[in-house]
């Protein structure tokens, strides 16, 4: 078998289980080269592969390095989100879904184009480090029972070269990759059950709901199809998950939700039903409904605060950080409303828009290497249906530099529209289930 025989094979449509596999191995150990592995990725896009071709690829690229194996007095689970902005549901479930009996190896990312990264979210709490051993790893599930960690560079390698070669040609959108690139890294950890957040609209990576369901059914199929029982939810998108968008100002909105300072409706709701499908998945509950509710007794009950605090501290954060979350984050120095352009009711939010303020602010990259400002963001952000005028404003804008903040708040004026109140939304579009 040869590079150019594979290529050619995914190119006329006869694409087989044996050659992707081997390719994936290829583009681990540099048999196949920069070039082939670009025609590979656009024969992909433009042809795409059956779903047996598709679960190939997706074990064959866990396999091209480490896979993580576990013996635990419980199952191992794990939740993903395709990206939005103010979604920082990760750092809600890890502790709610230990607190249920399971175990939580949740290797998660940084910040991608506009949307927000769990990693980033967490580097603004003083000391949190994401980067650990294997050993140490393990040592978390022991002592704690999930972390949230950085993936290591043994982590399905050949996923990391393709997706490189992918963002410069053209070919990040095909979903046969993205569906194999999300699951290889996912699987790796060893998972027994997971559970996908496919966002949709306005503020999603694919906003139509028929990129959102074709995505969705891919994941799903090609998860159980190697061995992980996983379901999907598509959710909404076409606002800012939460009330703010910033990595301080999230893990912020996280506490005050956990601890009951301050909670966030929609944070609770799609927590619960997350947790819920996964927990159902894995045994541990009946059904989601029984899930979601064991989820929703550990946030309100304040155990899963107690856990995230455990957490924190064992990655090497604030031993106090539940009790004294708001003096350990940081603040930005300057902080302003944004003003509505005259009273009226919020009708519509580009929510890209929103994501692209807040990494305008600092608070994401726009490039690779770019550092990040944990404290700049935005909050108070209003929803749709939200009545604004001149003392209720659009949003708070949290920069560095007072140029900086003239520059977020036309931007945030921009990405709202007013007029008529919209109809309600669900939260939760829709149900995938193998």
């Amino acid at each position: 078998m040869d590079a150019r025989s594979v290529i050619e094979a995914v190119r006329d449509g006869r694409a087989t289980p044996e050659g992707v596999a081997w390719f994936a191995a290829g583009l681990a150990d540099g048999t196949v080269t920069d070039a082939q592995a670009g025609a590979f990725a656009m024969a992909v896009l433009l042809r795409g592969v059956p779903e047996a071709v598709r679960v190939a690829l997706t074990r064959a690229m866990r396999d091209s390095g480490d896979v993580l194996r576990w013996d635990l007095p419980g199952p191992v689970l794990d939740k993903h989100s395709t990206g939005g902005v103010g979604d920082s549901i990760s750092l809600l479930l890890a502790p709610a879904l230990a607190e249920c009996g399971a175990f939580v190896p949740m290797v998660s990312g940084r910040g991608l184009g506009h949307t927000g990264g769990t990693l980033d979210k967490l580097e603004s709490i003083p000391g949190y480090t994401v980067e650990q051993s294997e050993d140490r790893l393990r040592a978390l599930m022991a002592e704690v029972g999930c972390a949230i960690v950085s993936a290591s560079a043994r982590i399905a390698p050949a996923d990391k070269r393709l997706y490189a070669i992918r963002d410069v040609t053209g070919t990040v959108e095909s979903v046969d990759l993205i569906t194999a690139s999300i699951l290889s890294k996912k699987l790796a950890a060893g998972l027994q059950a997971l559970v996908l957040d496919v966002k949709v609209g306005s503020g999603a990576f694919l906003p139509s709901p028929e990129e959102a369901q074709t995505l969705a059914r891919s994941l799903v199929d090609t998860a159980n199809g190697a061995g992980c029982k996983t379901t999907a939810l598509i959710t909404d998108m076409d606002r800012p998950l939460a009330l703010t968008a910033g990595n301080a100002l999230e893990v912020r909105e996280v506490m005050d939700t956990l601890t009951g300072a301050a909670p966030t409706p929609r944070l609770i709701e799609l927590t619960c039903a997350l947790g819920g499908e996964v927990l159902a998945v894995a045994g541990l509950a009946a059904d989601p409904g029984q899930g979601g509710n064991a989820i929703r007794r550990s946030l309100t009950s304040g155990a899963a605060a107690e856990r995230f605090g455990r957490m924190v501290a064992a990655q090497g954060g604030p031993a106090d950080f539940v009790a004294r979350y708001t003096e350990h984050l940081p603040v930005a120095p300057v902080i302003r409303p944004v003003p509505a352009p005259g009273p009226g009711t919020v009708a519509r939010i580009d929510t890209r828009a929103i994501g692209t303020a807040v990494v305008r602010l600092g608070g994401g990259r726009l490039k690779g290497g770019d550092p990040v400002d944990p404290r700049v963001g935005l909050s108070a952000l209003a929803a749709p249906g939200d009545a604004v005028g001149p003392d209720a404003p659009l949003a708070m804008v949290h920069a560095a530099t007072e140029a900086a903040a003239e520059a977020a708040i036309a931007a945030v004026q921009a990405a709202y529209s007013l007029g008529a109140a919209p109809g309600p939304v669900p939260l939760i579009h829709e149900r995938i289930a193998p």
